[in-house]
Formats: C-alpha cells, sequence, structure tokens
C-alpha cells in the first residue's frame, strides 16, 4: 500500500473532486462539501480495499489524509 494509491482511491470515491486534488497534507474534513455521508464513504472505501473495518472514533483520531492513511497502515501490521 502507497500513499498515492490511497490518495486515488479516495478520490475516486468522491466524484466532485478533480483528480489530484489531494495531497498527503489535505485535511479531509475541510474538502467542499463535506458530511458525515463522506465519512461513511471513506469508511466503506477503506473496508472493501484494506480489509479494515474503521469506527466513527477512528476517523476522529485522523485530521489529514496521511493520517488516515497512517492508521490504515497501522491496523494493517498490527493484524
Amino acid at each position: 500500500m502507497n500513499i498515492k494509491t490511497f490518495i486515488e482511491n479516495i478520490e475516486h470515491e468522491f466524484e466532485e473532486l478533480e483528480k489530484g486534488t489531494l495531497n498527503p497534507e489535505t485535511n479531509y474534513r475541510e474538502i467542499e462539501g463535506w458530511s458525515s455521508m463522506h465519512a461513511l464513504i471513506i469508511i466503506a472505501l477503506i473496508d472493501s480495499e484494506y480489509d479494515i473495518l474503521l469506527k466513527g472514533d477512528d476517523l476522529k483520531e485522523t485530521q489529514t489524509i496521511q493520517d488516515l492513511f497512517n492508521l490504515v497502515q497501522s491496523k494493517t501490521n498490527n493484524g
């Protein structure tokens, strides 16, 4: 898993985002139009792509795409 692919997967889920908009430092909660529905989409994406079930509390611990990536990576490594 690498950050570039992770970002591409997120961008793919949000049709309103132009490809190449996000970067590791992007605070994903500040994406225009962000809502709780987007949080659910991210949780579903991570579950389907990485077989990791995140909870809302997990998302509350993250701010940036990099934070989210690190969280997924830590859960992958800790199995």
